[in-house]
């Protein structure tokens, strides 16, 4: 199934982030940029800008790939392997990649809303292909 190739580089690159992530709330601890207390419960201080952009982007990359997340799992339990969906979910992946790097980065919102709106309408297209398909 060839399905998997575009899941394990989603499902590695989220990984990336855990590592950059936790990396950054090393660092500002180590920096004092931040009080250690505040990763006991998150709350009563606020992380520095750079600890915030990974950690909103790591939420990110648990929300809206987790339907995606599904439709894999639903291609290989019917043992679907359409060539568009395959295609599709490399740019859906890809899309969210470019939403990632430009989320840490430069941080343009509207920059990052596109890379996000082509991702989302790209899942969808998914989504309509797959029930033609089971339908």
């Amino acid at each position: 199934m060839d399905i998997i190739y575009p899941v394990f580089t989603l499902v590695l690159f989220t990984f990336v982030m855990l590592i950059a992530l936790a990396t950054s709330r090393f660092i500002s601890v180590r920096r004092r940029d931040v009080n250690p207390k505040l990763y006991v419960l998150m709350a009563g201080y606020e992380p520095p800008a750079y600890v915030q952009k990974l950690t909103r982007n790591f939420a990110n990359l648990l929300e809206i790939p987790i339907l995606f997340y599904l439709l894999a799992v639903l291609m290989v339990a019917l043992k679907i392997n359409d060539p568009m969906l395959v295609n599709l979910a490399w740019f859906f992946v890809g899309a969210r990649i470019l939403h990632s790097a430009i989320h840490i980065t430069y941080n343009h919102v509207m920059h990052r809303f596109g890379a996000f709106l082509v991702s989302t309408i790209t899942l969808l297209v998914m989504w309509v292909k797959f029930i033609v398909i089971v339908g």
